[in-house]
């Protein structure tokens, strides 16, 4: 199981939002690349980046941070948040993003995950971000009807590489990520399912892998307060 340190962008910084609230966010380092430098040099194969403002405006504003950590760092890094066109698809690959995640058009124009994912083969992943089992859009501003497993279903044939799905009520909450539904996702589809929201413990993640279908999980918070040691954390995931 893979895990992926966050580094999620607001106005240029590293921050972290409680329950997806752009009024609840904490700055914890005011020079992203250096964060990413920070985890990369504690061994991680993998970074989770979110441009916050994006997800909100439906265009790429962190896009200065972004390209300074893609010129820092030498592992993959895969990028949601404000890409829904295909020319911003292609220019963030181009840029050297190892894979894009589309959320909102996932739900509001699956054909561009199609093209996409058959465009740009192992470069495409859906987010799937749901309060209490719905789909919600817009950087969580919007709920609608669709649940995430139908969601997932509706992409089992497109190619796309992986699913991350956030717990929404979890997310920044340091309460351990939902794992029975996580799992319950992983198990209804066999693209693989990355966990995202409250993994705030090696517990956490102990737990994740040992339901023996979860391909990888995301954390924040936990590694900037302290709570979870990425070197400890990778060790015994390894």
């Amino acid at each position: 199981m893979i895990l992926y340190p966050a580094i999620d962008l607001k106005d240029g910084q590293a921050v972290r939002l409680l329950r997806g609230d752009m009024e609840a966010s904490t700055v914890f380092n005011d020079d992203p690349a250096a964060q990413a430098q920070a985890f990369v040099e504690a061994g991680c194969a993998w970074l989770h980046l979110v441009d916050l403002n994006g997800a909100f405006a439906g265009r790429p504003v962190n896009a200065d941070a972004v390209e300074a950590i893609l010129a820092s760092v030498d592992v993959p890094a895969q990028l949601g948040g404000g890409i829904r066109d295909m020319a911003t698809i292609e220019a963030w690959l181009e840029k050297g993003l190892a894979r894009v995640i589309l959320g909102t058009v996932a739900v509001e124009n699956p054909a561009l995950v199609r093209e996409a994912a058959a465009a740009f083969p192992g470069q495409v992943a859906v987010g799937i971000d749901a309060r209490k089992g719905r789909v919600a859009t817009k950087g969580w501003a919007e709920e609608t009807d669709v649940t995430a497993t139908d969601l997932a279903r509706s992409f089992e044939d497109a190619g796309v590489a992986a699913i991350i799905y956030t717990d929404i009520d979890r997310d920044g909450a340091m309460g351990g990520p939902n794992v029975p539904a996580t799992e319950a996702l992983a198990r209804a589809v066999e693209i693989p399912v990355i966990a995202s929201g409250g993994v705030s413990s090696l517990a956490d993640l102990e737990a994740l892998k040992a339901t023996g279908v979860i391909a990888g999980a995301i954390s924040g918070r936990a590694l900037y307060d302290g709570a979870l040691d990425l070197r400890a954390a990778l060790a015994a995931l390894g």
